[in-house]
């Protein structure tokens, strides 16, 4: 390339030159009066809460100030409409977990990837199966549980939509195991239930069951994954049992899909600086979200999306 670009004239240079200029210009003019971040999520959760650390850290990069809004209701949809129908100019981001693409899939969420398209995929949690250690020491207890007793054994978790609930159906379907899902109207009280023994297990993130695992009240016995993770080498995972399924809960951020792809690539490494940051990844660490690679761009995370989308659609067919 650079031999060829050697024999070119100075003016077909000039004229490149000239025409290169407004896409890098259109670039750097991405200087937002502010932000509003709107958190498909209530207040004190983990997606709140990942929206709420990197907000400092954002408007440090981007010089701006950035108001959070947080929006739970129907699941994150009023979140998703109002960025949807936000201006495309790069003032309004969507930040979401998995719930965007399985309130889709169960027809609880009119906005698309048509209307929103992702910046980047910030985290990507591992969903376990979570027990009461005072009823099931191990996953091998669970399961010879669940298999002298079918229909007997019960998951809790939350709404019809919600990721909880997906992984409970995958690996019902794959196992046969009989289980039966109790919803309730919080995380909160699906824990009060585990902890009380009304319930035999929960589907959750590790990094939102901490507190409960150092004080021994609750423990992940199978870890919805590949292969085992590294910091809890002794757990099983659905792979390795010969389930052919993973499953965790990740979380992104979304803008309006008719934004100029200058202004989301200039987000999307903003994003990008904010996760390669010593401050960010401590705090991943301190968390326990950094059991697997978080970080995808926006061309890779819409591909992981769709094809979520389309196992969420047919998971719930089956139903």
């Amino acid at each position: 390339m650079h031999t060829t670009l050697r024999h070119l004239s100075m003016a077909p240079a000039l004229v490149a030159l000239t025409i290169a200029a407004p896409a890098i210009a259109q670039e750097a003019e991405y200087n937002p009066s502010s932000i509003t971040a709107f958190v498909a999520a209530g207040a004190g959760g983990g997606t709140d809460n990942f929206t709420r650390t990197v907000q400092p850290m954002l408007e440090e990069r981007l010089d701006t100030n950035i108001t959070v809004i947080n929006l739970p209701s129907a699941s994150g949809a009023l979140a998703h409409q109002r960025t949807a129908q936000s201006e495309p100019n790069g003032e309004a981001l969507d930040f979401a977990s998995s719930t965007f693409i399985t309130s889709r899939a169960a027809g609880q969420n009119p906005i698309g990837l048509d209307q929103l398209t992702p910046v980047a995929r910030m985290q990507s949690d591992v969903m376990t199966l979570v027990v009461n250690p005072e009823k099931y020491e191990t996953f091998e207890e669970f399961r010879a549980y669940a298999e002298e007793n079918p229909g007997k054994v019960v998951i809790g978790g939350t709404h019809a939509a919600s990721v909880d609930r997906m992984a409970f159906l995958a690996l019902n379907e794959a196992t046969g195991f009989d289980l039966n899902f109790i919803p309730y109207d919080n995380e909160g009280a699906a824990s009060a239930n585990l902890l009380s023994g009304n319930i035999d297990g929960m589907f959750n993130e590790i990094s939102a069951i901490q507190g409960y695992m150092e004080s021994g009240e609750m423990k992940p016995v199978l870890a919805l994954a590949d292969e085992r993770l590294e910091d809890y080498p002794d757990m099983p995972t659905t792979v390795e049992n010969g389930w052919d399924f993973t499953f965790g809960n990740e979380r992104g951020v979304f803008i309006n899909a008719e934004t100029d792809p200058e202004i989301i690539a200039a987000i999307e490494s903003a994003f990008e600086e904010v996760f390669n940051s010593d401050e960010y990844q401590a705090y991943a660490e301190k968390v326990s979200l950094d059991v697997r690679s978080g970080w995808l761009g926006s061309e890779e995370y819409r591909k992981v999306l769709e094809e979520n989308l389309a196992f969420f659609e047919n998971l719930l067919a089956d139903e």
